[in-house]
Protein backbone atom coordinates (compact mmCIF):
# COMPACT_ATOMS: atom_id res chain seq x y z
CA UNK A 1 0.00 0.00 0.00
CA UNK A 2 1.19 4.03 -0.59
CA UNK A 3 1.73 6.00 2.22
CA UNK A 4 -1.78 6.73 2.22
CA UNK A 5 -3.16 3.26 2.33
CA UNK A 6 -3.88 3.44 -1.60
CA UNK A 7 -3.35 0.41 -3.73
CA UNK A 8 0.41 0.47 -4.80
CA UNK A 9 -0.67 0.67 -8.84
CA UNK A 10 -1.81 3.81 -8.10
CA UNK A 11 0.16 5.63 -5.09
CA UNK A 12 3.49 4.39 -7.27
CA UNK A 13 2.59 4.03 -10.30
CA UNK A 14 5.65 6.05 -12.58
CA UNK A 15 7.88 3.57 -10.88
CA UNK A 16 6.08 0.53 -11.53
CA UNK A 17 5.53 1.12 -15.01
CA UNK A 18 8.87 3.90 -15.99
CA UNK A 19 9.26 4.58 -19.80
CA UNK A 20 12.27 4.08 -20.70
CA UNK A 21 14.01 6.46 -23.86
CA UNK A 22 16.13 5.99 -27.06
CA UNK A 23 19.32 5.74 -25.26
CA UNK A 24 17.92 3.29 -22.56
CA UNK A 25 16.77 0.92 -25.45
CA UNK A 26 20.29 1.66 -27.39
CA UNK A 27 22.04 0.30 -24.20
CA UNK A 28 19.76 -2.85 -24.10
CA UNK A 29 20.06 -4.15 -27.17
CA UNK A 30 23.13 -5.76 -26.73
CA UNK A 31 21.71 -8.23 -23.82
CA UNK A 32 19.13 -9.22 -26.37
CA UNK A 33 17.25 -9.14 -29.41
CA UNK A 34 14.33 -7.84 -31.61
CA UNK A 35 11.62 -9.93 -31.74
CA UNK A 36 8.15 -9.26 -33.67
CA UNK A 37 4.68 -10.26 -32.50
CA UNK A 38 1.78 -9.98 -34.62
CA UNK A 39 -1.12 -8.65 -33.27
CA UNK A 40 -3.22 -11.43 -31.32
CA UNK A 41 -0.29 -13.42 -30.27
CA UNK A 42 0.09 -14.40 -26.79
CA UNK A 43 3.55 -13.03 -25.29
CA UNK A 44 3.12 -14.50 -21.87
CA UNK A 45 0.82 -17.04 -20.71
CA UNK A 46 0.24 -17.56 -17.22
CA UNK A 47 1.54 -20.87 -16.02
CA UNK A 48 4.24 -20.96 -18.83
CA UNK A 49 8.12 -19.52 -18.88
CA UNK A 50 8.25 -16.21 -20.74
CA UNK A 51 11.37 -15.84 -22.80
CA UNK A 52 12.16 -12.45 -20.69
CA UNK A 53 11.37 -8.92 -20.41
CA UNK A 54 9.91 -7.33 -23.25
CA UNK A 55 10.43 -3.68 -24.20
CA UNK A 56 8.10 -2.52 -26.63
CA UNK A 57 9.85 -0.57 -29.45
CA UNK A 58 6.19 -0.35 -31.17
CA UNK A 59 2.82 -1.77 -31.14
CA UNK A 60 0.64 -2.25 -27.69
CA UNK A 61 0.84 -5.35 -25.44
CA UNK A 62 -2.48 -5.84 -23.05
CA UNK A 63 -1.46 -7.60 -19.69
CA UNK A 64 -4.38 -9.27 -18.21
CA UNK A 65 -4.82 -11.33 -15.57
CA UNK A 66 -4.47 -15.17 -16.59
CA UNK A 67 -5.01 -18.63 -15.05
CA UNK A 68 -7.55 -21.66 -15.80
CA UNK A 69 -10.75 -19.94 -14.97
CA UNK A 70 -9.65 -16.24 -15.65
CA UNK A 71 -11.93 -13.52 -16.91
CA UNK A 72 -9.46 -12.27 -18.72
CA UNK A 73 -9.73 -8.69 -17.01
CA UNK A 74 -7.25 -5.90 -18.32
CA UNK A 75 -4.83 -4.80 -15.58
CA UNK A 76 -2.20 -2.73 -17.92
CA UNK A 77 -1.04 -1.87 -21.18
CA UNK A 78 2.19 -1.31 -22.28
CA UNK A 79 3.00 0.59 -25.15
CA UNK A 80 5.97 2.00 -26.89
CA UNK A 81 9.02 2.83 -24.24
CA UNK A 82 7.64 0.58 -21.57
CA UNK A 83 8.40 -2.97 -20.50
CA UNK A 84 6.37 -6.70 -19.85
CA UNK A 85 7.49 -8.70 -17.08
CA UNK A 86 7.65 -8.90 -13.28
CA UNK A 87 9.96 -10.93 -11.40
CA UNK A 88 9.02 -14.13 -12.64
CA UNK A 89 11.00 -12.96 -15.27
CA UNK A 90 13.87 -12.24 -13.26
CA UNK A 91 14.35 -15.69 -12.18
CA UNK A 92 12.65 -17.94 -15.07
CA UNK A 93 9.53 -18.97 -13.55
CA UNK A 94 6.29 -19.29 -14.91
CA UNK A 95 4.27 -15.96 -15.51
CA UNK A 96 1.81 -15.02 -13.15
CA UNK A 97 -0.42 -13.18 -15.97
CA UNK A 98 -1.31 -13.46 -19.58
CA UNK A 99 -0.12 -10.59 -21.98
CA UNK A 100 -1.18 -10.39 -25.32
CA UNK A 101 -0.08 -8.25 -28.22
CA UNK A 102 -3.21 -5.59 -29.32
CA UNK A 103 -1.13 -4.48 -31.63
CA UNK A 104 1.45 -5.73 -34.41
CA UNK A 105 4.90 -5.58 -31.76
CA UNK A 106 8.17 -5.03 -31.92
CA UNK A 107 10.56 -5.27 -28.90
CA UNK A 108 13.78 -6.49 -27.65
CA UNK A 109 13.51 -9.60 -25.64
CA UNK A 110 15.97 -9.61 -22.86
CA UNK A 111 15.98 -13.56 -21.38
CA UNK A 112 16.37 -13.75 -17.34
CA UNK A 113 20.26 -14.83 -17.62
CA UNK A 114 20.75 -11.67 -20.09
CA UNK A 115 18.40 -9.23 -17.78
CA UNK A 116 20.83 -10.45 -14.32
CA UNK A 117 23.64 -8.55 -16.44
CA UNK A 118 21.40 -5.25 -17.06
CA UNK A 119 21.31 -5.02 -14.07
CA UNK A 120 24.37 -5.33 -12.87
CA UNK A 121 26.35 -3.78 -15.76
CA UNK A 122 24.06 -0.61 -16.36
CA UNK A 123 23.66 0.53 -13.02
CA UNK A 124 21.24 3.11 -13.48
CA UNK A 125 19.51 1.29 -15.62
CA UNK A 126 19.44 -1.84 -13.30
CA UNK A 127 17.56 0.39 -10.10
CA UNK A 128 14.66 1.54 -12.61
CA UNK A 129 14.27 -1.97 -13.58
CA UNK A 130 14.67 -4.21 -10.34
CA UNK A 131 12.39 -1.01 -8.38
CA UNK A 132 9.84 -1.77 -11.25
CA UNK A 133 9.97 -5.64 -10.70
CA UNK A 134 9.82 -5.44 -7.17
CA UNK A 135 6.61 -2.63 -7.25
CA UNK A 136 4.63 -4.97 -9.58
CA UNK A 137 5.57 -7.96 -7.80
CA UNK A 138 3.97 -6.02 -4.79
CA UNK A 139 0.57 -5.15 -6.71
CA UNK A 140 -0.13 -8.51 -7.57
CA UNK A 141 0.40 -9.63 -4.59
CA UNK A 142 -1.85 -6.73 -2.81
CA UNK A 143 -4.76 -7.32 -5.41
CA UNK A 144 -4.91 -11.34 -4.45
CA UNK A 145 -6.38 -12.37 -8.32
CA UNK A 146 -3.61 -14.09 -9.57
CA UNK A 147 -1.07 -17.24 -9.33
CA UNK A 148 -2.89 -20.26 -7.88
CA UNK A 149 -6.23 -20.55 -6.55
CA UNK A 150 -6.80 -22.11 -2.94
CA UNK A 151 -10.00 -23.52 -2.02
CA UNK A 152 -10.57 -24.85 1.44
CA UNK A 153 -12.61 -24.49 4.68
CA UNK A 154 -10.69 -21.14 6.07
CA UNK A 155 -8.73 -21.91 9.40
CA UNK A 156 -8.30 -25.72 8.44
CA UNK A 157 -4.77 -26.78 9.47
CA UNK A 158 -4.01 -27.76 5.49
CA UNK A 159 -5.55 -24.64 4.28
CA UNK A 160 -3.47 -22.48 6.79
CA UNK A 161 -0.20 -24.42 5.70
CA UNK A 162 -0.60 -23.93 1.92
CA UNK A 163 -1.60 -20.24 2.64
CA UNK A 164 1.47 -19.65 4.83
CA UNK A 165 3.82 -21.28 2.09
CA UNK A 166 2.85 -18.95 -0.39
CA UNK A 167 2.79 -16.05 1.60
CA UNK A 168 5.96 -16.35 3.33
CA UNK A 169 7.65 -17.15 0.01
CA UNK A 170 5.74 -14.11 -1.74
CA UNK A 171 4.22 -15.79 -4.08
CA UNK A 172 0.89 -14.04 -4.90
CA UNK A 173 -2.36 -16.69 -4.79
CA UNK A 174 -6.06 -16.12 -4.09
CA UNK A 175 -7.98 -17.95 -1.17
CA UNK A 176 -11.37 -19.16 -1.18
CA UNK A 177 -13.62 -20.36 1.41
CA UNK A 178 -15.09 -23.63 0.44
CA UNK A 179 -18.04 -22.91 2.95
CA UNK A 180 -18.87 -19.77 1.97
CA UNK A 181 -17.39 -18.56 -1.82
CA UNK A 182 -19.83 -18.59 -4.16
CA UNK A 183 -16.85 -19.44 -6.94
CA UNK A 184 -15.52 -22.47 -4.46
CA UNK A 185 -18.59 -23.52 -4.30
CA UNK A 186 -19.43 -23.71 -8.52
CA UNK A 187 -15.93 -24.60 -8.51
CA UNK A 188 -16.09 -27.87 -6.24
CA UNK A 189 -19.54 -28.13 -8.25
CA UNK A 190 -17.65 -28.55 -11.74
CA UNK A 191 -14.61 -30.51 -10.53
CA UNK A 192 -16.98 -33.05 -8.47
CA UNK A 193 -14.55 -32.35 -5.08
CA UNK A 194 -15.61 -33.53 -2.06
CA UNK A 195 -15.16 -32.20 1.64
CA UNK A 196 -12.27 -34.89 2.14
CA UNK A 197 -10.61 -34.15 -0.94
CA UNK A 198 -9.74 -30.29 0.43
CA UNK A 199 -8.16 -27.86 -0.08
CA UNK A 200 -7.93 -28.18 -3.34
CA UNK A 201 -5.14 -26.01 -5.73
CA UNK A 202 -6.21 -24.95 -9.12
CA UNK A 203 -2.62 -23.99 -10.59
CA UNK A 204 -2.42 -21.42 -13.56
CA UNK A 205 -1.54 -23.89 -15.98
CA UNK A 206 -4.92 -25.82 -15.35
CA UNK A 207 -3.64 -28.52 -12.93
CA UNK A 208 -5.94 -29.55 -10.47
CA UNK A 209 -3.98 -30.71 -6.55
CA UNK A 210 -5.67 -32.45 -4.25
CA UNK A 211 -4.07 -31.74 -0.58
CA UNK A 212 -0.67 -30.85 -2.01
CA UNK A 213 2.45 -31.14 0.15
CA UNK A 214 5.12 -27.77 -0.48
CA UNK A 215 7.39 -29.70 -2.90
CA UNK A 216 3.92 -31.17 -5.10
CA UNK A 217 2.78 -27.32 -5.32
CA UNK A 218 6.04 -25.87 -5.77
CA UNK A 219 6.59 -28.09 -8.62
CA UNK A 220 3.19 -27.28 -9.92
CA UNK A 221 3.38 -23.52 -10.14
CA UNK A 222 7.27 -23.36 -10.99
CA UNK A 223 8.53 -22.20 -7.84
CA UNK A 224 10.45 -24.85 -7.56
CA UNK A 225 12.93 -25.82 -10.15
CA UNK A 226 15.30 -29.03 -10.67
CA UNK A 227 18.96 -28.67 -9.52
CA UNK A 228 21.64 -29.86 -12.09
CA UNK A 229 22.93 -32.56 -11.10
CA UNK A 230 25.76 -31.65 -13.27
CA UNK A 231 27.18 -28.28 -11.99
CA UNK A 232 29.74 -27.94 -9.59
CA UNK A 233 28.78 -25.48 -7.27
CA UNK A 234 31.35 -23.14 -5.41
CA UNK A 235 29.48 -22.98 -2.54
CA UNK A 236 26.03 -24.25 -1.43
CA UNK A 237 24.12 -22.78 1.44
CA UNK A 238 21.84 -24.62 3.53
CA UNK A 239 19.27 -22.11 4.67
CA UNK A 240 17.56 -18.77 3.33
CA UNK A 241 17.23 -17.01 6.43
CA UNK A 242 19.43 -13.70 7.06
CA UNK A 243 22.48 -15.33 7.33
CA UNK A 244 22.02 -17.56 4.29
CA UNK A 245 20.57 -14.65 2.32
CA UNK A 246 23.86 -12.66 3.18
CA UNK A 247 25.93 -15.21 2.54
CA UNK A 248 24.47 -16.01 -1.16
CA UNK A 249 23.97 -11.73 -2.03
CA UNK A 250 28.18 -11.40 -1.31
CA UNK A 251 29.31 -14.77 -2.57
CA UNK A 252 27.13 -14.38 -5.82
CA UNK A 253 28.00 -10.54 -6.34
CA UNK A 254 31.61 -11.74 -6.04
CA UNK A 255 31.43 -14.47 -8.66
CA UNK A 256 31.03 -17.80 -6.66
CA UNK A 257 28.81 -20.06 -8.48
CA UNK A 258 25.95 -20.25 -5.39
CA UNK A 259 23.46 -22.55 -4.63
CA UNK A 260 20.48 -21.77 -1.59
CA UNK A 261 18.34 -24.51 -0.16
CA UNK A 262 15.69 -24.00 2.32
CA UNK A 263 13.20 -26.39 3.05
CA UNK A 264 10.54 -24.06 4.08
CA UNK A 265 10.41 -20.48 2.69
CA UNK A 266 13.13 -17.41 2.46
CA UNK A 267 13.83 -15.23 5.49
CA UNK A 268 13.39 -17.91 8.49
CA UNK A 269 12.10 -17.06 11.55
CA UNK A 270 12.91 -13.45 11.20
CA UNK A 271 10.70 -13.36 7.67
CA UNK A 272 8.36 -14.24 10.21
CA UNK A 273 8.49 -11.15 12.00
CA UNK A 274 5.51 -8.84 12.10
CA UNK A 275 7.75 -5.58 12.20
CA UNK A 276 11.16 -5.06 13.07
CA UNK A 277 12.19 -1.73 14.30
CA UNK A 278 15.74 -2.07 15.74
CA UNK A 279 17.23 -2.96 12.01
CA UNK A 280 19.80 -0.53 11.33
CA UNK A 281 18.57 1.68 8.46
CA UNK A 282 14.90 1.61 9.03
CA UNK A 283 14.37 3.80 11.29
CA UNK A 284 10.61 3.66 10.70
CA UNK A 285 10.45 -0.42 11.35
CA UNK A 286 9.87 -2.94 8.13
CA UNK A 287 8.28 -6.46 8.23
CA UNK A 288 10.55 -9.36 8.31
CA UNK A 289 8.96 -10.29 5.32
CA UNK A 290 9.27 -7.14 3.31
CA UNK A 291 12.92 -7.21 4.61
CA UNK A 292 13.80 -11.11 3.55
CA UNK A 293 11.76 -10.20 0.26
CA UNK A 294 14.47 -7.79 -0.46
CA UNK A 295 17.44 -9.56 0.60
CA UNK A 296 15.71 -12.79 -1.71
CA UNK A 297 15.67 -10.58 -4.67
CA UNK A 298 18.61 -8.92 -4.08
CA UNK A 299 20.68 -12.58 -3.96
CA UNK A 300 18.83 -13.79 -7.88
CA UNK A 301 20.30 -10.16 -9.15
CA UNK A 302 23.35 -11.21 -8.58
CA UNK A 303 22.47 -14.94 -9.90
CA UNK A 304 22.41 -17.12 -6.82
CA UNK A 305 20.47 -20.01 -7.44
CA UNK A 306 17.58 -20.27 -4.85
CA UNK A 307 15.54 -23.55 -4.49
CA UNK A 308 12.42 -23.74 -2.07
CA UNK A 309 11.68 -26.07 -0.73
CA UNK A 310 14.59 -27.87 -1.25
CA UNK A 311 15.87 -29.88 2.14
CA UNK A 312 19.29 -31.23 2.68
CA UNK A 313 19.15 -34.69 4.59
CA UNK A 314 22.83 -35.17 5.26
CA UNK A 315 26.37 -33.37 3.81
CA UNK A 316 29.74 -36.38 3.14
CA UNK A 317 32.57 -36.15 1.14
CA UNK A 318 32.28 -37.03 -2.37
CA UNK A 319 32.06 -40.79 -2.33
CA UNK A 320 33.74 -40.88 -6.19
CA UNK A 321 37.22 -39.13 -4.59
CA UNK A 322 36.59 -35.80 -6.39
CA UNK A 323 37.49 -33.64 -3.33
CA UNK A 324 33.95 -32.25 -3.30
CA UNK A 325 31.50 -32.13 -0.54
CA UNK A 326 28.33 -34.09 -1.77
CA UNK A 327 25.16 -32.54 -0.08
CA UNK A 328 21.92 -35.32 -0.25
CA UNK A 329 18.27 -34.11 -0.84
CA UNK A 330 15.37 -35.42 0.05
CA UNK A 331 13.62 -34.77 -3.04
CA UNK A 332 16.64 -34.74 -5.90
CA UNK A 333 19.79 -35.79 -6.53
CA UNK A 334 22.69 -34.61 -4.62
CA UNK A 335 24.31 -31.43 -5.01
CA UNK A 336 28.53 -31.21 -5.42
CA UNK A 337 29.99 -28.09 -3.96
CA UNK A 338 33.44 -26.89 -2.87
CA UNK A 339 32.71 -25.55 0.05
CA UNK A 340 29.57 -25.68 2.17
CA UNK A 341 27.62 -22.96 4.52
CA UNK A 342 25.51 -23.86 7.08
CA UNK A 343 23.31 -21.54 7.79
CA UNK A 344 20.26 -23.86 8.53
CA UNK A 345 18.93 -22.08 11.98
CA UNK A 346 16.88 -23.57 14.26
CA UNK A 347 13.17 -24.72 14.61
CA UNK A 348 10.36 -23.49 16.99
CA UNK A 349 10.45 -25.16 20.42
CA UNK A 350 6.92 -26.67 20.99
CA UNK A 351 5.57 -26.64 24.19
CA UNK A 352 5.44 -29.91 26.25
CA UNK A 353 1.91 -30.66 25.92
CA UNK A 354 0.13 -34.37 25.63
CA UNK A 355 -2.56 -33.12 23.29
CA UNK A 356 -0.94 -30.11 21.21
CA UNK A 357 -1.09 -32.29 17.95
CA UNK A 358 -4.58 -31.87 17.91
CA UNK A 359 -4.68 -28.10 17.71
CA UNK A 360 -1.12 -27.76 15.61
CA UNK A 361 -1.58 -25.90 12.13
CA UNK A 362 -5.32 -24.50 13.04
CA UNK A 363 -5.30 -23.16 16.94
CA UNK A 364 -1.73 -23.39 17.76
CA UNK A 365 0.77 -21.18 15.71
CA UNK A 366 4.53 -20.24 15.37
CA UNK A 367 4.04 -16.90 13.81
CA UNK A 368 1.80 -14.46 13.39
CA UNK A 369 1.49 -13.62 10.01
CA UNK A 370 -1.64 -11.89 8.16
CA UNK A 371 -2.73 -15.42 7.59
CA UNK A 372 -3.37 -15.66 10.96
CA UNK A 373 -4.94 -12.92 12.40
CA UNK A 374 -7.30 -12.67 9.90
CA UNK A 375 -8.76 -15.59 12.01
CA UNK A 376 -8.10 -14.00 15.03
CA UNK A 377 -9.96 -10.49 14.34
CA UNK A 378 -12.05 -10.19 17.27
CA UNK A 379 -11.35 -13.39 19.07
CA UNK A 380 -9.28 -14.01 22.68
CA UNK A 381 -5.83 -15.42 22.32
CA UNK A 382 -2.91 -16.44 24.52
CA UNK A 383 0.79 -15.35 23.65
CA UNK A 384 3.79 -17.95 25.19
CA UNK A 385 6.95 -15.75 25.30
CA UNK A 386 9.03 -12.62 26.05
CA UNK A 387 11.64 -12.36 23.80
CA UNK A 388 11.66 -9.55 21.28
CA UNK A 389 9.76 -12.32 18.72
CA UNK A 390 7.19 -12.41 21.01
CA UNK A 391 7.05 -8.97 21.37
CA UNK A 392 6.79 -8.04 18.12
CA UNK A 393 3.86 -10.62 17.69
CA UNK A 394 1.77 -8.98 20.51
CA UNK A 395 1.69 -5.41 19.25
CA UNK A 396 1.25 -7.03 15.90
CA UNK A 397 -1.88 -9.57 17.51
CA UNK A 398 -3.54 -6.45 19.53
CA UNK A 399 -4.51 -4.69 16.64
CA UNK A 400 -6.73 -7.64 15.48
CA UNK A 401 -7.59 -9.59 18.57
CA UNK A 402 -10.47 -8.63 21.49
CA UNK A 403 -7.59 -9.44 23.82
CA UNK A 404 -4.03 -10.49 24.33
CA UNK A 405 -2.75 -12.62 27.13
CA UNK A 406 0.79 -12.15 27.37
CA UNK A 407 2.21 -15.98 29.76
CA UNK A 408 5.72 -14.96 30.59
CA UNK A 409 7.58 -17.50 33.06
CA UNK A 410 9.96 -15.21 33.90
CA UNK A 411 9.61 -11.75 36.69
CA UNK A 412 9.81 -9.03 34.06
CA UNK A 413 9.60 -8.29 30.27
CA UNK A 414 12.88 -6.31 30.28
CA UNK A 415 14.95 -9.06 31.49
CA UNK A 416 14.30 -10.76 27.71
CA UNK A 417 13.26 -8.02 25.94
CA UNK A 418 13.98 -4.63 24.29
CA UNK A 419 12.67 -1.43 26.13
CA UNK A 420 10.94 0.04 23.40
CA UNK A 421 8.86 -3.24 22.96
CA UNK A 422 8.23 -3.22 26.58
CA UNK A 423 6.46 0.52 26.79
CA UNK A 424 4.58 -0.48 23.80
CA UNK A 425 3.05 -3.77 24.90
CA UNK A 426 2.55 -1.81 28.40
CA UNK A 427 0.54 0.88 26.34
CA UNK A 428 -1.73 -1.34 24.68
CA UNK A 429 -5.08 -1.83 26.54
CA UNK A 430 -6.39 -4.62 25.31
CA UNK A 431 -3.07 -6.73 26.40
CA UNK A 432 -2.86 -8.44 29.48
CA UNK A 433 0.96 -9.11 31.07
CA UNK A 434 1.47 -12.37 33.18
CA UNK A 435 4.49 -12.81 34.82
CA UNK A 436 5.69 -15.69 36.70
CA UNK A 437 3.12 -18.31 34.74
CA UNK A 438 3.74 -20.90 32.61
CA UNK A 439 0.76 -23.10 29.90
CA UNK A 440 -0.03 -26.45 31.38
CA UNK A 441 -2.80 -27.58 29.17
CA UNK A 442 -5.18 -26.77 26.12
CA UNK A 443 -8.61 -27.40 26.17
CA UNK A 444 -11.30 -27.79 23.44
CA UNK A 445 -14.20 -29.19 21.29
CA UNK A 446 -14.74 -30.07 18.29
CA UNK A 447 -14.41 -26.37 16.54
CA UNK A 448 -10.65 -26.30 18.16
CA UNK A 449 -9.74 -24.64 21.04
CA UNK A 450 -11.91 -23.11 23.35
CA UNK A 451 -9.17 -22.21 26.81
CA UNK A 452 -6.27 -22.65 28.02
CA UNK A 453 -5.42 -23.81 31.40
CA UNK A 454 -2.34 -21.81 32.89
CA UNK A 455 0.01 -22.17 36.08
CA UNK A 456 0.53 -19.58 38.72
CA UNK A 457 4.96 -20.83 39.01
CA UNK A 458 5.32 -19.41 42.58
CA UNK A 459 1.60 -20.69 43.80
CA UNK A 460 1.26 -23.48 41.48
CA UNK A 461 -2.28 -22.14 41.42
CA UNK A 462 -4.54 -22.66 37.94
CA UNK A 463 -6.93 -21.18 35.96
CA UNK A 464 -8.21 -21.10 32.34
CA UNK A 465 -7.69 -18.48 30.09
CA UNK A 466 -10.80 -18.50 27.53
CA UNK A 467 -8.71 -18.33 23.85
CA UNK A 468 -9.53 -19.87 20.42
CA UNK A 469 -5.97 -19.79 19.57
CA UNK A 470 -2.53 -19.77 21.15
CA UNK A 471 0.78 -18.16 19.79
CA UNK A 472 3.64 -20.30 20.89
CA UNK A 473 7.47 -18.00 20.98
CA UNK A 474 9.36 -20.00 23.39
CA UNK A 475 12.56 -19.89 21.50
CA UNK A 476 14.26 -22.82 19.13
CA UNK A 477 16.16 -25.44 18.48
CA UNK A 478 19.58 -25.74 16.67
CA UNK A 479 18.14 -27.60 13.09
CA UNK A 480 21.05 -30.17 13.33
CA UNK A 481 20.11 -33.54 13.35
CA UNK A 482 21.03 -34.06 9.52
CA UNK A 483 24.59 -33.56 10.77
CA UNK A 484 24.58 -36.71 12.89
CA UNK A 485 26.93 -38.02 10.27
CA UNK A 486 28.59 -35.62 8.85
CA UNK A 487 31.44 -35.30 11.16
CA UNK A 488 30.70 -31.85 12.39
CA UNK A 489 31.51 -31.51 16.21
CA UNK A 490 28.08 -29.92 17.90
CA UNK A 491 28.06 -28.57 21.16
CA UNK A 492 26.26 -29.71 24.34
CA UNK A 493 22.69 -27.86 23.52
CA UNK A 494 23.28 -28.91 19.59
CA UNK A 495 24.44 -25.75 18.36
CA UNK A 496 27.49 -25.92 15.58
CA UNK A 497 31.06 -25.17 17.30
CA UNK A 498 33.08 -23.42 14.64
CA UNK A 499 37.30 -21.49 15.47
CA UNK A 500 38.54 -24.57 17.06
CA UNK A 501 42.15 -25.68 17.26
CA UNK A 502 42.78 -21.82 15.29
CA UNK A 503 40.32 -22.47 12.45
CA UNK A 504 38.75 -19.56 11.19
CA UNK A 505 35.68 -18.54 13.51
CA UNK A 506 33.11 -19.31 11.18
CA UNK A 507 35.13 -22.62 10.39
CA UNK A 508 33.93 -25.93 11.46
CA UNK A 509 35.94 -29.20 12.61
CA UNK A 510 35.93 -29.42 8.97
CA UNK A 511 37.66 -27.60 6.56
CA UNK A 512 35.51 -26.37 3.80
CA UNK A 513 32.33 -26.56 5.39
CA UNK A 514 31.50 -23.36 7.26
CA UNK A 515 28.58 -22.22 10.18
CA UNK A 516 27.11 -18.72 10.35
CA UNK A 517 23.50 -17.48 12.22
CA UNK A 518 21.30 -18.96 14.73
CA UNK A 519 22.97 -22.64 14.11
CA UNK A 520 26.29 -21.37 15.23
CA UNK A 521 27.17 -21.98 18.91
CA UNK A 522 27.90 -18.25 20.74
CA UNK A 523 25.87 -16.44 18.02
CA UNK A 524 24.28 -13.39 19.05
CA UNK A 525 20.69 -14.28 17.75
CA UNK A 526 19.55 -11.36 15.69
CA UNK A 527 19.10 -10.54 12.14
CA UNK A 528 21.63 -7.98 12.01
CA UNK A 529 24.12 -10.40 14.02
CA UNK A 530 23.14 -12.83 10.97
CA UNK A 531 23.21 -10.71 7.99
CA UNK A 532 27.10 -9.47 9.31
CA UNK A 533 28.24 -13.19 9.43
CA UNK A 534 26.71 -14.49 6.14
CA UNK A 535 28.71 -11.81 4.53
CA UNK A 536 31.66 -11.83 6.31
CA UNK A 537 32.19 -15.83 5.81
CA UNK A 538 32.58 -15.39 2.09
CA UNK A 539 35.93 -14.01 2.23
CA UNK A 540 37.28 -17.29 4.88
CA UNK A 541 36.05 -19.14 2.02
CA UNK A 542 37.42 -17.27 -0.86
CA UNK A 543 40.53 -18.23 0.66
CA UNK A 544 39.83 -21.94 0.96
CA UNK A 545 38.93 -22.14 -2.78
CA UNK A 546 42.62 -20.49 -3.40
CA UNK A 547 44.00 -23.12 -1.39
CA UNK A 548 42.12 -26.09 -3.17
CA UNK A 549 43.32 -24.63 -6.35
CA UNK A 550 46.69 -24.41 -5.58
CA UNK A 551 46.69 -28.18 -4.68
CA UNK A 552 44.88 -29.46 -7.61
CA UNK A 553 47.83 -27.29 -10.14
CA UNK A 554 50.12 -28.72 -8.25
CA UNK A 555 49.31 -32.11 -8.86
CA UNK A 556 48.68 -31.28 -11.86
CA UNK A 557 52.27 -29.85 -12.17
CA UNK A 558 53.87 -33.27 -10.17
CA UNK A 559 51.80 -35.67 -12.59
Amino acid sequence: MGSSGTPIMEARREQMFPTLDAHDFERLKRFGGIQVFPRGTFIMKAGEVAPGLAFVISGAIEVRKGGAISSGQSITQHGPGNFLGELAQLSGRPSLVDALASEDVEAIVVPPGALRDVLVQEAELGERLMRALILRRVGLLQAGETGPILIGPFGSADMLRLENFLTRNGHPHRSLDSRTDPCALTLQDRFKVTSDQLPIVLCPGGQLLHNPGEVELARCIGLLQRIDPDTVYDMVVIGAGPAGLACAVYAASEGLCTLVLDCRAFGGQAGASARIENYLGFPTGITGLALMGRAYNQAQKFGAEIAIPEEAVRLSPGLDGDGLFHVGLNQDEPVRARSVVLACGARYRRLGLENLPMFEGSCVHYWASAVETRLCAGTDVVLVGAGNSAGQAVVYLATKARKVTMVVRGRSLEATMSQYLVDRIRGLSNVEVLLRTEVAGLEGDGNGLTSVRLKQRDSGAESDCRARHLFSFIGADPNTDWLADANVKLGEKGFVLTGQDGRHPYETCREGVYAVGDVRAGSVKRVAAAVGEGSTVVAAIHGWLARQREIAESRQAAE
